[in-house]
């Protein structure tokens, strides 16, 4: 079954490009110069910031949902960010390495199943989750860290 990976819709956060490191602060949120091989991650992009690149580091409701699983946590998006990622049956470069937590939802928002694998040898899990007709939808999120990466779709 073909999924789709999809980065976050940048138009949501178009309000915090440009405002002052005190506007941002009164928001929670916080700008920070990238270092060269820092590692980190877009989530507009699912992509790695590249040193010099300007990202926000805000708290973001992944999960809205008012059930048990409603989430969020901190993450980094690239400010000015344009197009979100959108890929078809291909999983990001920026998550092929690492430990990724996959998380099945359903129509209800509540969880249906979840897996832990590293970025490269996620599809053969999507697939399992998707033959499922009760999972709607998963989330994809950096184990470790414990932070969003990714919403994934059926094609």
């Amino acid at each position: 079954m073909a999924y789709r990976v999809r980065g976050l819709d940048p138009d949501q956060f178009a309000h915090l490009f440009g405002l002052s490191d005190e506007g941002l602060a009164k928001l929670g949120a916080r700008r920070r110069l990238v270092a060269d091989g820092e590692g980190i991650p877009d989530r507009i992009g699912v992509r790695e910031l590249q040193g010099g690149e300007t990202a926000i580091l805000l708290n973001y409701v992944h999960q809205p949902a008012d059930t048990p699983y409603r989430a969020s946590h901190a993450i980094f998006i690239a400010e000015g960010a344009g197009a979100p990622c959108d890929l078809v049956d291909a999983i990001p470069d920026q998550m092929q390495g690492k430990m990724i937590s996959i998380r099945a939802f359903g129509a209800n928002h509540e969880l249906a199943s979840a897996d832990l694998a590293v970025g490269a040898e996620l599809p053969p899990i999507i697939a399992r989750f998707f033959d499922n007709p009760d999972v709607a939808y998963l989330q994809a999120h950096y184990a470790r860290p414990g932070c969003y990466a990714a919403r994934i779709e059926r094609a």
